[in-house]
């Protein structure tokens, strides 16, 4: 029996569901028309050129009526299929064919075996700090409303693992077809974008649904996984793994997001929390019975007959009474705050210990760690805020408000000022008693708008936002203005200040910039010993591709942590990572662990963004397994670092950067068709249409690729299995290294060197995942002819370049080694081509024949757009 049997099964089981509810709806012709499309589809695929051509001309000859359900069908079926391969990974069947299945023990195994030093580990484990950030960048293209329904068929197919009767298999089965039915009948296309509130709402029913459950789960488990080890569990206050959010604090190139919708979702986020443990003490209301209670307990409740019960309902009150409070806020512009909310965490884990403390005193140590165990955990993690928001703007407009302000008292244009200037006038201001702006000035609006998120930033204090990110930093001015904007609008704590280094220019000079800014007596002063930074993946990709950006990050992190340490300053290093190879994502584990030696010190910070929340998060064993992964790589990271890359290394994997720089940006930005080819190519200017997040898929509406956010660049050429961001530049420069006679020196640096085996390990995926037989039809049917040779030139490196790969790992296939993720892609694509296909017929249409185009072709390209970018998973 296949390792993957339990998982084909899944995947039939909800196949032939999806065909039943289609046939129910449609009659039998259409199932019929779907069921021959997908076995075309499949002996396409199997190398029969006859069922190819047969396949397009099919598809191409749909009528008006038959186009959206024939994309519907797959698209949903890509999504249970997606569902299935998410709940493999956590069921018993699942267990022997996934990689990592207990990532903890095999994590404490390989310490033993290292003979790790005991004191060592303890250290790591008190220290570990794992922060997830969530995002919402443009790349979910699932609805809530669907990703629940989702959930409750994940539920199904758990349930069908037990041993079962017939007639209780048959009442599964029954509310299996119930849901595929409802999801068939819901519109998995969003009528409009949703706002920057949607989406912090997004974030929050992942929380609600799966993390909030997930969260006590998983630190039970690394305490039951590390208590025989340490000879100790956890501290009672661990939180190894806390969330933050963008959504609603993210305002870079997003005008939708104001300081009116921050403080919004700040509110938001507090009525959730008041929510959930609400109803956690509710339930704890009905457990905690007992009389027996220790003198402080006792007093606490007033002498009560039922101690427990009594100060949690005194506790569950003022949540609700807060929540109701936040409730109206939300309604007004400016509400009084009364003094008696619950808006400091200590509020709310003051009574929730003095029960815990009491059960202990009282030998009822069984009850204490159950429940009420679990309730603290979340406290630590989420706390009244639920999600710290971090807030990030672009420097400009920072130094937009310094200019109009400079200009206002005379003093000249501080846009115009060099460096010097700039930091002298700053600390200057900075060192003042008094304020810095009067209040008859009246600043442009926006102006306005940056001086009144700060002003929501004091309101709202250290407990409810994290860290303030500056996008295009590049000089130590950058950072000192915001912290001077924090302080005039009152800020009460010293509020984490990170500059994103993004661009490959940006990263080359981020350690000069942090040298110079620790130089500063007054900022040392201020960051009492800590100072952020973050790495960006998606412009440096963009900007450089992939091999040459994956180096940068590399040499600035290593330049970052040695200037840190020698300034004993304790540094995080924010990733900035994306979904996808081009983005920076791929394999958790393999990412951390191909980090550079000491880069995880002072924790880990990374974004986990649109698609990839779901896929990560979406169900709570899920999530459990997910942070298990994150947790052991960070302290195998710590414990068992990586080595320190040879000269030789060093010097090759320099080459390969400039080379691949040099060959991707003779594509991307000086080949003259490269533009019109791109456009014609992908469905990039469609992708406008498609209502997936708040903010505009472009800085600069009338500008060209430079302009284009590195999510919908990538996400395009997704669309055409080019693939063409992740992999263009890397193959041409490792085979000019090879032709020097290096390839001993590559051997030894994959074996040896998990930075550089995780690179190779990354384009064999993306290797995997193109199809240059798809791109060439989009080429055939969308490209003009002119065009053409572009991307037959295309193509053809991506064939060389794929060739010489598997000779430099010496295998026959790509992923030969990661079953897994092989299975995981080889399953979909029969149910993808035929929306490739689909795809590029609609798109004809769209540009050739608009007078021809209804509702009904708009909304089934929009759905082939939905069904490829779930088909391709890390699609954005």
């Amino acid at each position: 029996m296949s390792q993957y049997a339990a998982l084909r099964a899944n995947v039939g089981l909800l196949g032939t569901q999806l065909g039943d509810t289609v046939r129910n709806q449609l009659g039998d012709a259409v199932l019929e028309r779907i069921e021959q499309i997908r076995q075309l589809a499949k002996q396409a695929r199997q190398g029969t050129e006859a069922e190819n051509q047969q396949l397009k001309q099919i598809l191409a000859g749909l009528g008006d009526d038959e186009i959206l359900p024939v994309a519907r069908a797959f698209a949903q079926f890509l999504n249970l299929a997606n569902l299935a391969e998410q709940y493999h990974t956590i069921s018993k069947a699942g267990h022997s064919s996934i990689e990592k299945p207990e990532p903890l023990a095999e994590l404490l195994t390989l310490l033993q075996q290292k003979n790790v030093d005991l004191a060592k580990t303890r250290q790591a484990v008190a220290d570990l700090s794992i922060e997830l950030v969530l995002t919402a960048h443009p790349t979910e293209v699932t609805r809530r409303t669907l990703i629940y329904k989702l959930t409750q068929i994940a539920d199904c197919l758990a349930e069908l693992e037990q041993d079962l009767t017939a007639a209780q298999r048959h009442k599964i089965e029954l509310r299996l077809s119930d849901l595929i039915t409802q999801a068939w009948h819901t519109n998995e296309i969003r009528e409009q974008r949703p706002t920057p509130v949607d989406e912090a709402k997004s974030g929050f029913a992942v929380i609600e649904t799966s993390l909030w459950y997930a969260i006590p789960d998983f630190i039970r488990e690394l305490d039951e996984a590390l208590t025989p080890v340490l000879g100790h569990g956890l501290a009672l206050d661990a939180a190894p793994i806390k969330f933050s959010s963008w959504m609603g604090g993210d305002r870079d190139g997003n005008p939708f997001v104001t300081a009116k919708v921050t403080r919004q979702v700040l509110l938001l986020s507090r009525w959730k929390a008041a929510d959930l443990f609400s109803r956690d003490l509710e339930v704890l209301g009905n457990e905690l019975s007992m009389n027996l209670a220790n003198q402080a307990l006792r007093d606490a409740s007033g002498n009560s007959s039922e101690p427990y019960r009594d100060v949690l309902k005194q506790l569950k009150n003022k949540l609700l009474y807060t929540r109701d409070w936040l409730t109206e806020a939300l309604k007004h512009d400016r509400l009084q705050r009364p003094d008696d909310l619950l808006w400091h965490n200590a509020q709310l884990l003051e009574p929730l210990l003095l029960c815990y403390r009491s059960l202990l005193d009282c030998k009822m140590a069984v009850i204490a760690n159950g429940k009420l165990l679990d309730t603290i955990r979340r406290a630590y993690a989420f706390g009244l805020t639920l999600l710290k928001l971090d807030v990030r703007q672009e420097s400009g407009r920072h130094t937009q408000v310094f200019s109009e302000f400079t200009k206002y008292l005379g003093l000249g244009d501080y846009a115009q000022w060099d460096e010097s200037a700039r930091q002298a006038f700053l600390l200057n201001e900075l060192a003042s008693k008094r304020p810095l702006f009067p209040k008859n000035w009246q600043p442009s609006a926006e102006v306005q708008e940056v001086l009144d998120t700060c002003d929501i930033i004091a309101r709202h204090g250290s407990e409810a936002l994290s860290t303030y990110v500056i996008s295009m930093a590049g000089q130590p001015s950058d950072v000192l203005a915001v912290q001077l904007l924090l302080k005039d609008a009152g800020i009460s704590f010293p509020m984490r200040v990170a500059p994103l280094f993004e661009t490959l220019a940006d990263l080359t000079n981020a350690p000069e910039c942090i040298s110079k800014l620790l130089g500063i007596d007054w900022y040392r002063g201020y960051i009492q010993g800590k100072q952020e930074v973050m790495i960006g993946y998606s412009d440096s990709a963009k900007d450089a591709g992939a091999i040459a950006a994956g180096w940068a990050q590399y040499s600035a992190q290593e330049a970052l942590v040695a200037i840190c340490r020698q300034a004993k300053v304790q540094l995080t290093l924010f990733h900035g990572r994306g979904g996808t190879i081009g983005r920076g994502g791929g394999p958790a584990h393999a990412a951390i662990l191909s980090q550079p030696p000491g880069s995880l010190a002072g924790g880990l910070r990374v974004t986990e963004q649109g698609e990839m929340i779901r896929f990560k998060f979406g169900l709570s064993q899920l999530a459990q397994r997910s942070l298990a992964l994150y947790a052991s790589a960070v302290l195998e990271g710590v414990l068992l670092p990586p080595p320190v890359p040879k000269a030789e290394w060093r010097e090759l994997m320099q080459q390969l950067a400039t080379d691949s720089c040099e060959a991707y940006r003779a594509i991307v930005r000086h080949h003259p068709d490269f533009v019109r080819y791109f456009r014609a190519a992908t469905p990039e200017l469609e992708l406008g249409q498609l209502p997936l997040g708040s903010r505009p898929p472009k800085r600069n509406p009338n500008g060209g690729v430079e302009s284009l956010r590195a999510i919908p660049w990538i996400f395009a050429w997704s669309q055409n299995r080019l693939m063409l961001p992740a992999w263009l530049g890397a193959g041409s420069a490792l085979a000019k290294v090879v032709a020097q006679g290096n390839t001993t020196t590559i051997h030894q640096m994959r074996r040896e060197w998990p930075f550089f085996a995780t690179r190779l390990s990354m384009l064999e995926m993306v290797y995997l995942k193109a199809d240059a037989q798809i791109a060439a039809y989009y080429d055939e049917k969308l490209v003009p002819n002119e065009l053409k040779h572009l991307g037959v030139e295309l193509r053809n490196q991506l064939e060389a370049d794929s060739k010489l790969l598997l000779q430099l790992i010496d295998a026959k296939d790509f992923m030969a080694n990661e079953s897994w993720i092989r299975e995981s892609i080889v399953l979909r694509n029969t149910y993808v081509d035929p929306l490739h296909i689909l795809q590029v017929e609609l798109l004809n249409r769209v540009r050739h024949a608009p007078e021809t185009v209804n509702d009904n072709i708009k909304r089934a390209l929009m759905v082939t757009i939905a069904g490829i970018a779930a088909g391709m998973r890390n699609s954005g």
